[in-house]
């Protein structure tokens, strides 16, 4: 009978073959994407949407060019007493400070879309936190608030543009409803997309310089009203507390 010793050398060498036959197979199966993604950092996602139980939403409009339907949109917003969210950059404060007086006096959330509108994630760390930090220094100098959420301009972001406006003590803020209104879909068209879609602790997504937004906000707003929901800023949207944010970006209260 014969007899073999197995040691602590013959083992570690043993188990670095069955590692790597597991993995060629595995690879062999799925594919090398999949095990790189099993070893890759979990994605940050930010918020698209708020977990509630209450009948609240939020209207929010990306504010980078122009200003030929702002006004507009402002005085629609007062006729049917709604509160919404303007994402403005630093620039356009700087080109529109009276407007954002406006914005800020008729109590909607002015928040920041960056300074200069990059792609967030195509410029390093430093570069993304000055991006938030001289909007933010901009909109405070004429509201005298910090604005407290972030939206990244093209909804372009990844987990170091989450990590940048969450060191600053911000939430980054994405939609879970397009209304596609840069399209220029008819008023009946976009206000039937936007309540297909409604739910409680939906977060819409506009333009300033959209003329569909003029065309159909009168009526999206009714409707959504008439379905019985309040729109309310994002800021009063999100969840008090401690919160987790789920695989389908949805903003919930910590277990």
């Amino acid at each position: 009978m014969r007899f073999f010793v197995l040691t602590k050398k013959k083992l570690l060498a043993f188990g670095c073959c069955v590692l790597v036959g597991a993995l060629a197979v595995m690879i062999g199966f799925q594919g090398a994407g999949a095990i790189l993604q099993t070893v890759a950092s979990p994605r940050k996602s930010p918020i698209y949407s708020v977990q509630r139980e209450d009948k609240v939403v939020s209207l929010t409009f990306d504010t980078a060019w122009g200003n030929g339907q702002t006004e507009d949109i402002l005085n629609i917003l007062e006729q049917y007493e709604v509160k919404s969210t303007f994402f403005v950059t630093g620039e356009w404060v700087q080109e529109y400070p009276e407007m954002v007086k406006a914005m800020s006096g008729q109590g909607h959330d002015v928040c920041n879309y960056s300074d200069t509108h990059p792609h967030m994630p195509q410029v390093g760390k430093e570069q993304q936190l000055a991006e938030i930090t001289g909007c933010n220094e901009k909109i405070k100098e004429i509201t005298g608030l910090s604005p407290i959420l972030f939206r990244a301009p093209y909804g372009d972001y990844d987990n170091s543009v989450v990590e940048a406006a969450n060191d600053l003590g911000m939430y980054c803020i994405q939609w879970n409803i397009d209304s596609y209104d840069w399209q220029d879909p008819s008023p009946e068209n976009m206000k039937n997309r936007l309540l297909s879609q409604l739910k409680p602790g939906s977060i819409i997504l506009l333009h300033n310089g959209a003329e569909a937004t003029i065309q159909t906000l009168p009526a999206a707003i009714a409707a959504i009203q008439g379905e019985g929901y309040q729109v309310v800023p994002v800021s009063q949207l999100l969840l008090s507390g401690s919160y987790l944010v789920d695989h389908e970006g949805r903003q919930v209260p910590q277990p």
